[in-house]
């Protein structure tokens, strides 16, 4: 296996998704293989769809992975849409036995923005850029020069009457939930970028997930003062970015 393809996996509340990452080009080479996220979806179960997608590839190597949790030092501190017993494992831990491979851990968000500040419309850019994925929840990377700062969670702040998490009020599935007009979506989601553009300060804030292919139907709406994109590498960008952050991880490894 070549040492520039290397295997990125996104871990979802409903499925596991792999696919082998060119690391020159930024791009997939492979089509995507999922498996459903096992319910409940405990370690020992997700261990073994995780090691699925190993064999699917016949892969040996560093692998990359995004996973729904913060994570600090490889052990998840939360559990988004998975089950709680994940808080205080080592996910790496987990991973690595099964799939006797290495693997490097980060947050879904921070997966999808590294892949967006690598290979997409953050690449190069200077000052603080924030990503946020608009799905199930809001989740967030942030980025200062190009340097990661993890687990930043800005879905989970909260908006202006201290009532309403971020996300249980301008996710995609509140708008699905309660069948707001893409107007009315827009205005909650001005309203979250608000106080987003407040206690950060960005340069430049790029939309990722599932509304955001859907951002010319309430951009009309975004009044804030931050240039305000879509992501460029949409749904691809979990497992290019998981690839991407275990390319260097290891890289760092074999330079230490």
């Amino acid at each position: 296996m070549s040492k520039k393809l290397i295997l990125g996996v996104d871990v979802g509340a409903s499925g596991i998704k792999g696919a082998l990452v060119d690391m020159v080009k930024g791009k997939m080479v492979t089509e995507r293989f999922r498996v459903p996220t096992p319910s409940p979806a405990t370690p020992k179960n997700m261990a073994k769809a995780f090691k699925q997608i190993i064999e699917h590839f016949d892969y040996s190597g560093p692998i990359g992975c995004g996973f729904p949790a913060i994570i600090k030092d490889n052990v998840a501190k939360s559990a988004s849409n998975i089950d709680e017993s994940w808080i205080g494992v080592d996910i790496s831990e987990v991973f690595e036995k099964e799939a006797g491979c290495p693997v490097f851990v980060t947050n879904d968000a921070d997966a999808a923005g590294v892949a967006e500040m690598n290979f997409g419309l953050g690449k190069g850019k200077k000052g603080v850029v924030v990503l946020i994925t608009i799905g199930t929840g809001l989740g967030s990377a942030m980025f200062i020069d190009g340097k990661l700062i993890p687990n930043t969670e800005f879905g989970h702040f909260y908006l202006k009457d201290q009532s309403k998490v971020a996300e249980a009020y301008a996710a995609d599935s509140i708008r699905k939930k309660k069948d707001l007009s893409w107007s009315e979506f827009g205005k909650r989601f001005n309203e979250y970028l608000e106080v987003l553009e407040r206690i950060t300060s960005p340069n430049l804030i790029i939309l990722g997930g599932g509304s955001s292919k859907k951002f010319d139907n309430f951009k009309k709406k975004i009044k804030i003062e931050t240039e305000v994109v879509p992501a460029e590498l949409r749904n691809e960008a979990g497992i290019i970015g998981a690839a991407t952050y275990g390319y260097q991880k290891s890289k760092q490894l074999v330079t230490s």
